[in-house]
């Protein structure tokens, strides 16, 4: 058993959905304080060009809080918004309309919270990506609130019975190898290989969220690059 934990991302780059895809269960870890100016309620897009920034409003957002227990702004005028600045700046891609299904599906399914809302995105984004991985939030099954790091992870992981855990290798200065083989655990750590596709005419700007990646390959295309990494020790 293969299980990569990460926190919940608003649609993600391409290297969080290889992730995904090299797993057997992908756990959202959503028991953890929220990130200000991190990636659970924004993302980036191409807009004119360059990267641009969009936000999902949240109610009282608070480092002092879990990312399970922050709630969307009630306010649900930001999806009208949202929907609107996507179709402007991807109207023109070759896969926009069937993309831009997809997202409306995301903003007006049934959902409270922001872990709630990339839950089903993720979701939604996998069965399209034709992966098959298990992925559950660390708040429906585990009972791990009170831990911490790395005993947070192996906790979890011994719960699932896993053998190996893998980890973006940005996390290479978090880990420690032998202390994850103690508890009978194999540490890898995942080195996407993000290729350049046509964004229009544009140079193109790298490290966008998944929408951009899939507005401008086909189905066989984005297949092949969910798959396009490797596992490091």
């Amino acid at each position: 058993m293969r299980i990569a934990i990460m926190q919940p991302y608003l649609f993600p780059y391409i290297g969080y959905f290889q992730l995904i895809n090299a797993v057997d269960k992908f756990v959202l870890l959503d028991d953890v304080n929220f990130i200000n100016k991190g990636w659970i309620n924004r993302n980036k897009l191409l807009i004119n060009g360059k990267a641009s920034t969009f936000t999902v409003p949240l109610e009282k957002a608070s480092q002092n809080k879990f990312i399970k227990d922050i709630l969307i702004a009630s306010d649900a005028n930001w999806k009208g918004k949202l929907l609107k600045s996507i179709e402007l700046a991807y109207k023109k891609a070759p896969y926009f309309g069937q993309i831009y299904t997809l997202v409306e599906r995301i903003l007006y399914s049934n959902y409270k919270t922001i872990s709630e809302l990339v839950h089903q995105s993720i979701s939604i984004l996998t069965n399209y990506l034709e992966i098959k991985t298990n992925i559950i939030a660390t708040s429906e099954v585990y009972e791990t609130a009170e831990l911490k790091g790395a005993e947070k992870i192996i906790a979890i992981c011994l719960k699932e019975s896993a053998s190996h855990y893998i980890n973006p290798e940005g996390g290479k200065e978090l880990y420690n190898k032998d202390f994850f083989l103690e508890k009978g655990l194999k540490l890898s750590f995942l080195k996407p290989h993000l290729v350049a596709y046509p964004q229009f005419k544009n140079e193109f700007v790298p490290g966008l969220s998944i929408l951009d990646v899939m507005m401008f390959n086909n189905l066989e295309t984005l297949r092949k690059q969910v798959y396009d990494y490797e596992l490091v020790a």
